[in-house]
């Protein structure tokens, strides 16, 4: 019981940490670029790119097993918590609805597609990243 408590509120505090983030860089790129849903795509590449991090970290360092914590409230915490609520698909599918409402049908899939390609290159991006330097 104990154990089932802990991981709700590691992923609780993840993710409330993840959506405060998610919220300032929607605010920070709200005014850049007009009809162009950058919070979310940035938002969501980060995303990627911080879970690659993560993940690689967790399986490549002595630092994580040799810690109080075990690996997998680790990953509560920050893969399921903070990058859970950091990155978002329903909202990337809202603002793919309004590019179509709009008749933008390219703008719609052109930003799906980037949103995958870049999100896996950011991912791996991270876990090379991490594996660098860590060897």
């Amino acid at each position: 019981m104990r154990a089932t408590i802990d991981a709700f509120l590691l992923v609780g505090l993840g993710g409330a940490l993840g959506a405060m983030a998610r919220l300032g860089v929607s605010m920070l790129m709200a005014h850049r670029i007009v009809y162009v849903p950058l919070g979310t795509f940035a938002s969501n590449l980060l995303g990627c790119l911080v879970m690659g991090a993560i993940v690689q970290l967790m399986a490549s360092t002595e630092w994580f097993n040799s810690s109080s914590y075990v690996t997998d409230q680790y990953r509560l915490l920050f893969a399921v918590g903070f990058c859970g609520s950091f990155t978002t698909l329903s909202s990337m599918i809202v603002e793919m609805h309004n590019l179509l409402q709009h008749d933008e049908l390219f703008g719609a899939f052109a930003y799906l597609f980037a949103t995958f390609a870049a999100g896996f290159a950011c991912f791996y991006g991270g876990a090379m990243l991490v594996r660098t330097l860590v060897h």
